[in-house]
């Protein structure tokens, strides 16, 4: 009998270092941050008994939204990330399964999820992570596929001569 496969967890295909911002930077101060580690969105956080506490989440869209507002339509710039984030960020936790990821990512147009365990962030998982993860498990389900059905038709053919050689 084949051993069953343990699906992929956001666990074991998040990044866990991640850039993340603080709610009070300013916006310029999260535009550099963004720029620097050449990174599209990044987690805001606010630190809390020694934990990073997700309170929102800050893209370069945002920004751009931002930036337009000011220059284009002379509009006062938004002092910190707090006021352009988007607060209450749809976030899974380590146990959510590689297709659970799927779903979301799919259904909400998204390409980054925050990990929290105990409403602290531990991690982000992106559309590429799970791609790349999706790929390893279905080569590995392919090849245990192959492994068992060779299995199988080696006992099938083996039936086979035992069947005849009753008659």
């Amino acid at each position: 009998m084949a051993k069953t496969e343990v699906l992929p967890s956001a666990d074991s295909v998040m990044t866990r270092k991640v850039y993340t911002v603080h709610e009070e930077m300013s916006v310029d101060q999260v535009i550099r941050e963004l720029l620097r580690h050449e990174i599209s969105t990044a987690p805001v956080i606010r630190k809390e008994k020694g934990k990073k506490l997700l309170v929102g989440f800050i893209s370069e869209r945002d920004c751009l939204d931002n930036l337009t507002n000011v220059i284009f339509y002379g509009r006062r710039q938004a002092d910190t990330a707090a006021d352009i984030m988007k607060k209450h960020p749809l976030c899974v936790s380590p146990e959510t399964d590689i297709f659970g990821l799927v779903s979301i990512f799919i259904s909400h147009d998204m390409r980054h999820l925050p990990v929290v365990e105990n409403e602290a962030l531990v991690g982000i998982v992106s559309r590429r992570d799970v791609l790349k993860a999706l790929t390893q498990y279905q080569k590995r389900k392919v090849v245990r596929e192959d492994e068992a059905s060779q299995h199988d038709l080696s006992q099938l053919v083996n039936m086979r001569f035992v069947m005849r050689g009753r008659r």
